[in-house]
């Protein structure tokens, strides 16, 4: 952020606005009045703040601003899901998705510009890690979104990975799920990770958001062929992990298996994935692959995925096939990239 540039109060904590409120010598109390107006009344200038005394107001508006900013670019689908750009400082933009449905709407949150854990079927693995997103970077898609009123779910699977960006994610968490912020359920967030282990006990031990778990191949050698990152964090130590915890009752595991022809989607995986999950409650998320450029995989045929869906479920693992949306703008599963576009602005 260029140091001339006014400090966003969009993304802060009530602990953090407690620390504005002593800098500009208003009493702590202030804090929650900020935290309302923001959160709450979602207004666009510090002026809108008008139980906070003018002259606290003009101190405040010196070196703060609120920080909302509107989406830089949209693209819309045939099947109706809007594909969002949102500046990230100077030069960066992130993609976040929004998918509507009957009864739901859905907004797909990105984390960092970019990803440093480079999975073979993303695209924004290829795209490489520019930076991590603040947290008035992450929050102000759900905040800036044209169609925030209607918002029922949450999900932190866009571009990067959330785990990697601990500190600011679990800011936007708490912002997201307390009394003085949106106070949402966290039953209606889900963070998508591949298992960085530090970030991953930090979730558990701090966070009733639903977990959902990169998985792709119950096989060591084979996942690492696709996702780096088995090999500093193997599935079967995230696994151990979430064992420790109780996925019994209100919040959920579930575990993301992208579907490649010939390669992770015989019936064999299918039992050794229910050996894999056995002691865990769980559902496991059935995903087509979105072919992308530079990458030979092949999707596998809708019948391989339903034959392979309902082995899982007769092994007793609830299993089912995640419906594909906005792939004709490059917003499905393993699509978002803004690499392009930092090259043409």
């Amino acid at each position: 952020m260029d140091k001339t540039q006014k400090k966003r109060l969009l993304g802060l904590t009530l602990d953090q606005l407690k620390n504005v409120a002593s800098e500009v010598g208003l009493p702590a109390y202030a804090a929650k009045q900020m935290a309302d107006w923001l959160y709450k009344k979602k207004v666009t200038s510090i002026g809108e703040m008008t139980n906070i005394a003018v002259a606290k107001r003009t101190v405040l508006a010196e070196n703060y601003e609120v920080g909302a900013y509107p989406p830089a670019d949209a693209a819309k689908s045939a099947d109706g899901t809007v594909k969002y750009l949102y500046g990230a400082g100077e030069g960066r933009f992130v993609e976040s998705v929004y998918i509507p449905s009957d009864d739901r709407a859905t907004l797909c949150v990105s984390s960092q510009v970019g990803c440093k854990m480079n999975c073979l079927f993303c695209m924004t693995g290829k795209q490489g890690f520019t930076a991590n997103l603040t947290s008035n970077e992450i929050l102000n898609q759900i905040h800036s979104l044209p169609e925030s009123d209607t918002l029922t779910n949450l999900v932190f699977m866009g571009m990067g990975e959330p785990l990697d960006n601990a500190d600011a994610l679990f800011d936007v968490l708490e912002i997201l799920t307390a009394p003085y912020g949106y106070a949402w359920s966290p039953r209606r967030i889900t963070v998508s990770t591949v298992g960085p282990l530090k970030g991953l006990k930090r979730f558990l031990d701090e966070s009733e958001c639903h977990l959902a778990v990169s998985l792709h191949s119950p096989y060591p050698a084979e996942r690492l062929s696709l996702m780096p990152v088995e090999k500093a964090f193997p599935a079967k130590a995230v696994l151990e992990m979430i064992k420790q915890y109780d996925f019994r009752h209100q919040r959920r595991v579930s575990f993301e298996y992208i579907m490649f022809n010939n390669l992770n989607d015989s019936l064999q995986h299918s039992k050794e994935l229910a050996c894999l999950l056995k002691g865990i409650p769980c559902r496991v998320n059935l995903i087509r692959f979105h072919a992308i450029p530079g990458v030979g995989l092949q999707p596998s045929d809708i019948k391989v995925m339903e034959t392979f869906r309902d082995a899982l479920n007769n092994q007793g693992v609830t299993c089912t096939i995640r419906a594909s949306r906005g792939e004709d703008i490059f917003a499905a599963c393993g699509m978002l990239s803004t690499a392009k576009k930092r090259q043409t602005r």
